[in-house]
């Protein structure tokens, strides 16, 4: 069987990764092509994949008028340009990996559902922590019904305060009108997991949040607008130099400093902190998206769950605790303890370990494993295996767009039967 090839829209952190799964399955899947308009960006791709250069241009739209020259095209660009090429390249014929959020509204979240449907095309949206083996393991637990009717859940997304900083604060997703809200950009992975791990989408939500602390009111008298001009760097837990800096010094030439230069020498981070979007004060930056939030929820079945995400924390793996009638479960990312009611016995269900729970550790094999089940279900024309459908998507985004309603609203929100 050939190689499934693809065509690779978008080659920043995420297409730049997915992509590497073809580097190291040469006999599963190939790039042929990518589009992305920054041209360091584009070479890199291009000398890694041995992309021809015909096929490696700044716009899309190029490789979309040349018609259907691979089987599958992964679209990477930022969160709001999802929607027009996923609808050209589905009415090309490519079946699609579509990174989240698939789209920032319901009206456009239908219209990609809707062009996938209509075209018959296969479409997987990248809600990674599905695929992990760890989620793998406790979806089995409570499948089996070891414990017994669920309850309730409770789940933490410690985002970190450097994460928070460096994407929410200085970074693409800081503002709402420019990006979308904090719960789409960033826990709409999270929302959706839940909806997985229970079978079911929720019936009410309710949320609480907002953005406390990075803001103007917190900056101290003597900082600088710029990390690298402020007295207070050695004692500020967000300094830009700091941070960056060790990433730099200990040769971690990854996310998220490969965000913040393409050349990875002390001269290029000075001056991308001299003048680019991070190196700027943290309490000094026109940001809007909340720095903590909760949502409340209740499932058709009368279960309940409670989702928080924060950025005050050292960045960790999510954790999750699910009590049923007959079991506790306890998972932190890594392992996953149950407790059994009836014999008092606690099990160690752990998989094994499959790389940290953060972009550039592959989340937890979540990466790989959403590549593995795409191109497979390419190759058998089986969409079987793909875990994050057109449907299941549009559900889990309906809840988060519905949560975010409750917390500018102040509401319950009830959410329909999905149509």
């Amino acid at each position: 069987m050939s190689p499934v090839s693809l065509l690779v829209i978008g080659a920043g952190d995420r297409g730049t990764g997915y992509a590497a799964w073809a580097l190291a399955h040469p006999d599963r899947a190939t790039v042929v092509g990518v589009a992305e308009p920054r041209a360091v960006r584009r070479a890199r791709l291009v000398a890694h994949h041995g992309i021809a250069p015909g096929n490696a241009v700044s716009d899309w739209k190029e490789l979309a008028a040349r018609g259907r020259i691979a089987d599958a095209v992964l679209i990477c660009t930022l969160d709001r340009d999802h929607v027009e090429p996923t609808e050209t390249f589905a009415a090309l014929g490519y079946h699609i990996l579509l990174e989240k959020p698939m789209a920032l509204d319901e009206e456009s979240c239908r219209r990609v559902v809707t062009a996938v449907e209509k075209a018959d095309v296969m479409l997987a949206v990248g809600h990674v922590l599905r695929y992990t083996p760890y989620t793998q393991a406790l979806k089995a637990v409570v499948d089996s019904g070891r414990l017994g009717d669920i309850i309730n859940l409770q789940h933490l997304e410690p985002v970190g305060f450097w994460h928070q900083a460096h994407s929410f604060v200085r970074g693409n997703w800081r503002r709402t009108d420019e990006a979308t809200s904090m719960l789409m950009a960033k826990s709409c992975h999270d929302l959706d997991w839940l909806q997985y791990v229970v079978g079911q989408s929720p019936e009410r939500l309710s949320s609480f949040g907002r953005l406390s602390h990075f803001t103007p009111d917190h900056r101290p008298a003597e900082a600088a607008d710029r990390c690298v001009e402020c007295p207070l760097a050695q004692s500020c837990p967000y300094s830009a130099t700091h941070f960056y800096g060790g990433m730099l010094d200990r040769g971690e030439h990854r996310w998220p400093l490969s965000v913040v230069v393409d050349d990875f020498t002390p001269h290029a981070l000075d001056r991308a902190l001299r003048t680019g979007p991070y190196g700027r004060c943290v309490y000094a930056c026109d940001n809007d998206v909340v720095d903590h939030q909760v949502v409340a929820m209740e499932f058709p079945g009368g279960a309940t769950a409670t989702f928080t995400m924060t950025a005050f924390n050292a960045a960790a793996p999510r954790k999750t605790r699910i009590f049923g009638t007959r079991g506790e479960l306890y998972g932190d990312g890594r392992t996953i303890q149950v407790h059994d009611f009836l014999t008092r016995s606690e099990v160690d269900v752990s998989p094994p370990p499959q790389g940290e729970m953060t972009a550039g550790g592959g989340h937890g094999g979540g990466d790989a494993g959403l590549m593995d089940a795409f191109v497979e279900a390419v190759a058998t024309g089986n969409p079987a295996r793909i875990m994050s459908g057109p449907r299941d998507s549009l559900a889990s985004h309906l809840a988060v767009l519905a949560a975010e309603r409750a917390r500018l609203k102040g509401t319950v929100e009830t959410l329909p039967a999905l149509r």
